[in-house]
């Protein structure tokens, strides 16, 4: 029987929305989003760069989609820490990114992978940090792309990527799990790696992903090259154990993790 039984709309999570420059986007999509899966608007708090950008979104955002706008730090690696810093240790947090458009689970039928629209997330959030709880992990995360092929219905345990787009994690007011400065472009792989040093793995579900414009204004931006390589080269370095370098086929910089885990956690839960 699934232990979700035992929980509801209760369970103490907040949503954090990083934010650079994209107010309209923000109003658009992740926060019509939100509201389309009913997420109440206590939990949601948006963190902007300085008092320009919070005028900004103020007079251009619904209040009645929001609790807070709250100013943080400038760069998204600086703002996740200030995130982290902000709220209490222990505190369940889910990040999500300013421009989502839909949360979407894979479906399979006739041994056919389709993804079909979730209206109900808070359902999703509240069953990844309960393989949280269980499995004494504190960072859950979902698969990057949106191409059900690929896609399964497995929930596994170990060194997995986790995209800062939307993912979630249990706080803790630890520096060790902070990622460094060289890692801006790519501080959502650090922080995977960090945690599953600390915590010997992390846990991502594989049947559970999102819709976005990958690189869109504002935000980190178009122009990455310099930085994607950077901190390619910062991680390599870092984790010469854990990372490899590759290109994409346009020349971007990326790296992957050498190994993962196969351990596969109870889709039941």
């Amino acid at each position: 029987m699934s232990v979700l039984k035992n929980l509801n709309s209760s369970m103490n999570y907040i949503i954090a929305i990083p934010s650079y420059n994209r107010h309209k986007e923000l109003k658009e999509k992740t926060l019509k989003t939100l509201a389309r899966n009913k997420i109440n608007k206590d939990r949601i708090f948006i963190f902007v760069a300085n008092n320009e950008e919070r005028l900004k979104y103020i007079n251009y955002l619904d209040p009645d989609t929001f609790n807070q706008i709250i100013i943080g730090k400038l760069g998204i690696r600086n703002q996740r820490i200030f995130i982290s810093k902000y709220f209490d240790s222990g505190q369940y947090i889910v990040s999500c990114d300013d421009d989502i458009e839909d949360f979407k689970i894979l479906e399979i039928c006739n041994n056919k992978n389709t993804l079909k629209t979730i209206y109900n997330i808070e359902y999703e959030i509240m069953r990844n940090f309960t393989m949280c709880q269980l499995y004494n992990k504190y960072l859950w995360g979902v698969v990057a792309h949106g191409n059900p092929y690929w896609m399964n219905n497995n929930t596994c345990m170990g060194l997995y990527f986790c995209i800062g787009v939307f993912h979630g994690y249990i706080n803790r007011h630890s520096n060790d799990l902070y990622p460094h400065e060289l890692s801006e472009s790519k501080e959502d792989y650090e922080q995977c790696i960090l945690f599953s040093l600390k915590d010997q793995g992390v846990i991502r579900r594989n049947d559970l992903t999102f819709q976005t414009k990958y690189n869109a204004e504002g935000g980190l931006g178009k122009d990455r090259y310099d930085r994607n390589r950077l901190s390619q080269q910062y991680l390599v370095n870092k984790y010469p154990n854990l990372v490899q370098a590759y290109e994409r086929k346009n020349g971007t910089p990326e790296i992957k993790f050498k190994f993962k885990s196969k351990y596969k956690i109870n889709n039941n839960v």
